[in-house]
């Protein structure tokens, strides 16, 4: 469910009309709806309602400071892959010992600066990781907690540049593995072992793939206890799917039942780690046509958000469905609809049939807040988007506009003596 909807012939987010975001904000924008994001979070951590465990919102979907600071007002966590998304989500006020620190490429700085916060527990995705964290808590004069980040050659059937729990994947131990490494991890003096981690993929339509990969999990908590390992968190990552097109995925609380059902009696305190399924269908991109265009073979629209603004029909052929902000009486074209960037892969639909629009209207990307904005480039020199979060019959701009001067921030031209010698 979101709070996108006609009133009249005209397209709101809550109470506040579109077209005077539009007018306001400028375009392209990114509008997000506040209602629907405390809904999408309180029915997702709602439905593990009676069991220990922590809702680590996955940061790589959407880092917007405000969007953060919304969730952890409402007592989430943060699931990290980076020094800088560490750093939005202590801005934000999200608690470090609610933070889960992911990620196969974590480097020196990093580390250290997620040590000095004191963070809940790093992930680890190698032994070689392993090993460095453990080498710069000892400089660093504490100890890391850990889960190893297991990977359960479980076949998640999503888009496969989003699978990452099959054994081709560059993420986390293979399971076979993992016994060692916490053999390993249990013998290094800077490590404490607090659980045991696993995240499959994205956009997830079924339960059955997490519930595959849980048993695998159960059975090596299993063999860790017979180790003398104990394991307080089971991390379970994220990837619940949302509805696009015609998906069908789960409902979060049809997901928490199987995932309660499957670990009955657990003593561990569960992590989950929700991304897309919070603020996917929160979001959507709001653009500008530019002109139409018809050639003997194709109709275009051209507007003014391009891949840069919205990759991932370029990166995924993903669907996006696409709404006019006022609805008008006008006959139905089939119809390209792309962007300015230099590239033929600069769409966000192909082949949609849309009712005829005209240069100056507007269009709203539906389901863009996930995985929108936060894959967003300067490709082109093309500005980035603002961020608009809707609240009731008020907007704010919680990320401005990008400017030209914006552009060349940080460079500089240096000085290389005569050209012609």
């Amino acid at each position: 469910m979101h709070h996108f909807h006609y009133q009249g012939d005209e397209l709101y987010c809550e109470n506040v009309p579109l077209r005077e975001i539009a007018s306001k904000a400028g375009t392209p924008s990114y509008v997000y709806s506040s209602a629907t994001l405390k809904q999408h979070f309180t029915v997702f951590d709602g439905a593990f309602q009676g069991v220990p465990h922590l809702t680590c919102f996955s940061v790589k979907a959407n880092a917007n400071l405000a969007i953060l600071g919304l969730f952890a007002a409402l007592g989430g966590g943060a699931d990290i892959v980076s020094g800088g998304e560490l750093f939005k989500a202590r801005q934000a006020g999200i608690p470090a010992d609610r933070i889960v620190y992911s990620g196969v490429g974590k480097t020196e700085a990093e580390i250290d600066y997620a040590l000095r916060e004191n963070i809940l527990m790093f992930n680890i995705e190698s032994l070689q990781e392993l090993e460095a964290i453990n080498r710069r808590a000892a400089v660093v004069g504490s100890k890391a907690r850990i889960a190893l980040r297991v990977n359960p050659d479980v076949d998640p059937k999503t888009h496969p540049y989003i699978s990452t729990g099959l054994k081709k994947n560059k993420f986390g131990v293979d399971i076979e593995q993992a016994l060692i490494a916490y053999q390993r991890a249990s013998e290094l003096e800077h490590i404490e072992i607090l659980g045991v981690d696993c995240h499959i993929g994205s956009q997830l339509t079924e339960i059955a793939p997490f519930i595959e990969a849980l048993n695998r999990l159960k059975l090596l908590v299993v063999r860790l206890g017979q180790m003398g390992i104990g394991i307080r968190y089971l991390d379970l990552g994220g990837g619940l799917g949302i509805s696009y097109h015609e998906e069908e995925p789960p409902h979060p609380r049809e997901y928490a039942q199987a995932v309660i059902e499957e670990l009955r009696n657990s003593p561990c305190t569960l992590i989950l780690e929700p991304g897309r399924v919070i603020v996917g269908n929160a979001g959507l991109l709001l653009t500008q046509v530019l002109y139409t265009k018809k050639t003997q073979s194709k109709e275009f629209f051209i507007v003014d958000a391009g891949m840069n603004d919205l990759v991932r029909p370029s990166l995924y052929g993903s669907y996006h469905d696409i709404q006019p902000v006022e609805k008008k009486q006008r006959e139905s074209r089939v119809v390209d609809v792309v962007g300015p960037i230099c590239e033929s892969s600069d769409f966000i639909a192909r082949e949609r049939t849309l009712p005829e629009m005209k240069p100056g209207e507007f269009l709203a990307v539906m389901s863009a807040g996930a995985y929108g904005f936060s894959m967003s480039s300067n490709y082109n020199m093309r500005a980035r988007a603002a961020e608009v979060l809707v609240s009731g019959n008020r907007f704010y701009v919680t990320r401005e506009r990008e400017s030209w001067a914006d552009l060349v921030r940080g460079e500089s031209i240096p000085d290389l003596g005569p050209v012609n010698e």
